[in-house]
């Protein structure tokens, strides 16, 4: 039996504590107050990380050890490493400072030192309220082959739409790199996680939150970002795949009597989605197998997702918890080729 290809496109390497990050910070920062490691926000029931990651130190935090994990147990071929940062900061210049420490210390530690397989690749952390830094930053990286897309946090104050943004995303497509939405922790000043107002348990809050996912997609839509920029592509590593088709159906449907008032959307608001948009895979979304591969075919979700495990999160998910039932085609389309052709990735021999 051949052994299936595998890329792994959402691991979350951590620091082992908030003294490592703060070595990377500049000494104006250095003694401000960030939040912890640990980022505790929602945190599940049980707690946050998979007990198969659970040893000494921080889950995630040894290149080793997530190399041993990733590569040797699970076969992959590549992991993009996506960090988290700390939140919304409610100063903008030390949340800028925080990515950018985090850029560092995942090149250093990560892609150089702890990249002698040569099979991490990075995520380039910015904070999309400060757009010229959110630029600079992007720029900063723009010779290093192993970054290869832009990280915004999913919990924004405004959506990702708005003209504001606009300049990001620009020098995103530029460089030829996807921005991946990650649901980032810490305590800063974030909205609440879902429209309708903070959740008082885990499960409502995890089972809502994509929705979140779905108000940035609508809106980089309905404001013509697509038009704008037709190379841009979104990935929304957390997943929401399976809110993605009643969703487009309702904006598809309000858009067709009011197309007066975005006359920039030259398309039905569903189009957009196969060329300009990813969702990470979640072995909790989507329905039983025995349906799976005609779910899977409805609105190409086999082109939009990616194989991501999440390690070391507690709902870490391995290459077996795709539904059984799926075609061969579809599983190498989920499992590698959508990531290999999105990321222009080599494919090993």
């Amino acid at each position: 039996m051949t052994t299936p290809l595998i890329v792994d496109a959402s691991v979350h390497p951590y620091p082992r504590s908030n003294e490592e990050l703060r070595e990377w910070l500049p000494p104006a920062f250095r003694d401000r107050g960030i939040p912890d490691v640990e980022l505790p926000w929602y945190q599940a029931p049980g707690g946050d990380h998979h007990p198969s990651t659970l040893g000494s130190g921080q889950p995630g935090s040894d290149p080793a050890e997530v190399s041993r994990a990733i590569f040797d147990e699970m076969g992959c071929a590549y992991a993009v490493l996506n960090p988290l940062t700390r939140g919304n900061l409610p100063d903008r210049l030390l949340n800028s400072a925080v990515c950018a420490a985090t850029n560092d210390w995942l090149s250093v530690r990560w892609l150089r030192e702890g990249n002698r397989h040569g099979c991490f690749r990075g995520t380039i952390r910015v904070n999309p309220e400060d757009v010229a830094g959110s630029i600079a930053e992007i720029e900063r990286w723009r010779n290093d082959p192993m970054m290869i897309q832009v990280g915004v946090p999913l919990q924004s104050r405004e959506p990702y739409g708005k003209p504001q943004f606009w300049p990001i995303w620009e020098a995103a497509a530029n460089r030829g790199l996807p921005v991946a939405v990650l649901l980032n922790g810490g305590a800063g000043v974030e909205y609440p996680p879902t429209p309708a107002g903070h959740a008082r348990t885990y499960p409502n809050y995890a089972a809502f939150v994509p929705l979140n996912g779905f108000v940035h997609l609508s809106s980089l839509i309905v404001e013509g970002v697509f038009e704008r920029y037709p190379e841009l592509v979104f990935v929304f590593s957390d997943g929401g795949s399976d809110v993605l088709t009643p969703l487009m159906w309702r904006l598809d449907s309000f858009w067709r009597p009011f197309r007066d008032q975005t006359p920039w959307v030259t398309q039905m608001p569903s189009a957009y989605v196969r060329n300009h948009v990813r969702f990470g895979f979640s072995r909790l979304e989507g329905p039983p197998d025995k349906v799976a591969p005609e779910w899977f075919e409805l609105d190409d979700k086999s082109d939009l997702l990616l194989y991501c495990s999440h390690y070391p999160r507690w709902s870490l998910a391995s290459p077996s918890d795709l539904p059984q039932t799926l075609a061969t085609e579809q599983r190498a389309r989920i499992l590698a080729e959508n990531a290999l052709a999105l990321y222009g990735l080599a494919r090993p021999s």
